[in-house]
């Protein structure tokens, strides 16, 4: 519509405008409650890792619980990188519906800038992605480390998840080419 149309257009039809275009604010719901849980999944994470840490520390480990050491460490991991996912999707949401985020534009370094930058629905469901199969891979290798092979079966299911893993971050590489 031109300009000359916009200005013909009813005192109703501009006022309804004006409120659908605040109705966007609705977002800021997700967008806080996202961030939120990206510091709850911060705060997880922080505490699994001070919990195997502490349990080094004062060498309550031996060889057969060492194994669950690591898994608590590699879980700490993981809800980090949900923590991530979080924190991309709020800001996301943020930067598509109501607003640049001035600060991170203002950023004199070009990668921290493009690192969340937000163009389209289909960026934000690419980052995402990443983040979300990288906490897929974490989570199977939490899995995968205290497993027990004792038959030829299950070191094939083994290797098989393995060589899964493996092209899963292949194909995430592949992506960052393209």
């Amino acid at each position: 519509m031109t300009q000359r149309g916009r200005l013909q257009a009813s005192p109703m039809e501009r006022s309804f405008e004006r409120l659908i275009w605040k109705f966007r604010l609705i977002t800021l719901i997700p967008v806080v409650m996202s961030l939120l849980g990206s510091v709850s999944c911060f705060a997880i994470g922080t505490y699994a890792e001070l919990s195997a840490l502490n349990k080094v520390l004062q060498g309550h480990f031996t060889y057969t619980n060492s194994t669950l050491l690591i898994g608590k460490v590699v879980g700490g991991i993981d809800y980090y990188l949900i923590g991530i996912a979080l924190l991309i999707f709020g800001y996301g949401i943020y930067e598509l519906v109501i607003s640049d985020i001035d600060p991170c534009q203002q950023d004199p370094s070009e990668i921290r800038r493009n690192l969340l930058n937000i163009e389209s629905l289909d960026g934000l469901k690419q980052k995402l992605t990443k983040v979300i199969v990288v906490a897929l891979i974490v989570t199977a290798f939490k899995s995968m480390v205290g497993f027990q092979v004792s038959t030829i079966t299950e070191l094939l299911m083994f290797c098989a998840g393995v060589l899964m893993l493996a092209f899963s971050a292949w194909l995430l590489g592949q992506t960052r080419s393209h």
